[in-house]
């Protein structure tokens, strides 16, 4: 039954109407005429009507009360990051791929929960395994009330866990197989119907220094990326597949340098992914000319797309930048900010050699800019004194030794105008065009963005684990919870949405469901759905929760 205003004359009459089916059709009947609804509202006899029937109404009435606060709050629960990455979770096969490996293991406690929760704090909230114990206690995470802190190191020690000699076949030099490189298998092969073959990955590093001892043997002092040469340190490698999704982690000693890993890599993806053609894109940390030999080798035969150093190989500084020919237009100036960045490309070969020299118009002009504000600061600080001007390494590279002070050095500056906007590739994909070469590289920012996402929003420090599997474990939950995250974002941008991922935390994390007690029995709400939280829940396919519902306990 409901409501309908009826017009009739100048006048408009309330009536309670009824739908039935009849005759294999829908039809209303009027029950009654309530009057006109302009001296129902003078007279205040509907509010009065509404107040009677809403004393009838559990649900009606346990609302209001709750919005004037006048019910005891039992329980406050944040559900909206559970109910997402949960569906998530279980639609990646990841809880099957870990019972899978726990068939011939006793655990007293429910591993993949720990796991789970652990992924789940590394996308929210990021941090030690000591503060997620706590940091739980404000979320509804069916199945990780009762967990406590020696059950997650267990947890982490099992998912780094080395596994037995018969299994070590296709390890890196810089680590044994582990429990985790057996999940990252399974979670391929269960998806593996989606394309078939691995024909393009991508692939990068960086470096997460620890705050202890790091480990027996995998905290070492290498180069860091985080400007920490006083901290022991570990090297993350992650490789993605052609359309960006997480493809697996690589978790080596802090001493292992980038060039060294390239190989060991490529070999590695053939034995555990079983695939056969590959197209490794790498930033230019990683080439050398004997790892180009090496990839080109029959044993391999691997094609390859490798950022190269500009300034530090002879042959791209005199011959390659110095090439005769034009440029062509892969894309052209920005009309909206959505837009790529506006690229040239000039194909160039060496002897057997190719080279893509590649052109950002707009970057050219912002390093040209750069330079000319350094040098014209450099000028104005001659006049005052050049003692200071040593230790400035923007300023240093621009200035030769005078007879008796610095002077700026012309040369240098027009020699450093060859590089303005770009970047040299090399490659041996005779096939493609010099453009679809330029655009698959530029795609390795997926990678970079993973990198960032490992040590920003899916922060890993502090690490104050002592043993190496404990630390393998830790961090490779940071890795998942990127397959998480990169799952949300594709399905978000198929369903035409694009919401910025702090947005997304920060919407889920505000639904939360409210038990309360109304006349000796118990209610939970839920909080109104805010922000961008209802394209998160539509893209995923998951229901809300009702607005309130009665608890049985």
């Amino acid at each position: 039954m409901f409501f309908r205003q009826k017009r009739s004359g100048k006048y408009t009459y309330l009536q309670i109407v009824e739908n039935r089916w009849e005759d294999g059709g829908s039809k209303q009947r009027v029950i009654v005429t309530l009057g006109r609804l302009d001296e129902l509202r003078e007279q205040g006899q509907l509010d009065g009507l509404l107040r009677s029937g809403a004393k009838l109404s559990h649900a009606a009435m346990v609302l209001t009360a709750q919005q004037k606060g006048e019910l005891p709050i039992i329980a406050t629960k944040r559900i909206g990051p559970e109910l997402i990455f949960q569906r998530l979770w279980s639609e990646l096969k990841i809880p099957q791929v870990l019972t899978a490996l726990l068939a011939s293991r006793r655990f007293e406690f429910p591993i993949e929960r720990v796991v789970f929760l652990t992924v789940l704090h590394r996308l929210l909230h990021g941090g030690s395994d000591r503060n997620c114990m706590v940091w739980k206690d404000d979320y509804h995470l069916p199945g990780t009330e009762t967990l406590q802190l020696h059950q997650m190191y267990r947890a982490m020690a099992w998912l780094g866990e080395p596994l037995g000699k018969d299994d070590q076949d296709g390890a890196t030099p810089f680590a044994p197989r582990c429990i985790k490189d057996q999940i990252e298998e399974g979670l391929f092969h269960r998806r593996r119907d989606l394309f078939s073959e691995l024909a393009l990955v991508f692939y990068d590093t960086t470096s997460i220094y620890f705050e202890g001892r790091g480990g027996e043997t995998i905290g070492q002092y290498g180069h860091s990326k985080d400007h920490r040469p006083d901290r022991l340190q570990m090297v993350v490698g992650v490789v993605l597949d052609g359309q960006g999704r997480p493809l697996c982690c690589e978790l080596w000693p802090g001493n292992i340098t980038d060039v060294k890993t390239l190989l060991p890599i490529v070999d590695r993806l053939r034995k555990r992914f079983a695939i056969r053609s590959v197209c490794v894109v790498a930033d230019r940390g990683m080439i050398s000319q004997g790892t180009i030999e090496e990839l080109q080798s029959k044993e391999r035969r691997v094609n390859y797309v490798l950022g190269a150093r500009l300034r530090s190989v002879k042959e791209i500084r005199e011959k390659v930048l110095s090439h005769p020919g034009r440029y062509r237009e892969a894309h052209g100036p920005k009309e909206k900010s959505g837009d790529p960045a506006p690229l040239q490309v000039k194909n160039v070969r060496i002897d057997e050699r190719r080279y893509i020299v590649c052109l950002n118009v707009d970057q050219a002009k912002k390093d040209r800019a750069d330079r000319d504000a350094i040098v014209a600061a450099l000028e104005e600080q001659l006049q005052r004194g050049d003692k200071s001007l040593v230790g400035n390494r923007g300023y240093r590279k621009y200035l030769k030794g005078g007879e008796t002070h610095f002077e700026i050095d012309q040369q240098k500056i027009k020699s450093e105008a060859r590089y303005d906007g770009k970047w040299v590739l090399r490659t041996d994909l005779d096939e493609l065009s010099a453009e679809d070469v330029a655009l698959r590289y530029k795609q390795l920012w997926m990678v970079e963005d993973c990198i960032r996402s490992i040590k920003s929003i899916l922060e890993t420090r502090p690490i104050f684990h002592h043993h190496d599997e404990t630390i393998r474990g830790h961090v490779f939950c940071s890795f998942l919870a990127l397959m998480l995250r990169k799952e949300l974002q594709d399905r978000l941008t198929a369903a035409g949405h694009s919401p910025e991922w702090a947005d997304v935390l920060r919407d889920l994390e505000s639904l939360q469901s409210v038990e309360v007690e109304y006349q000796g029995k118990r209610f939970r709400l839920r909080s109104e759905a805010r922000g961008v939280c209802s394209q998160v829940f539509q893209a995923v396919g998951v229901a809300f929760p009702p607005t309130m519902e009665h608890v049985i306990n």
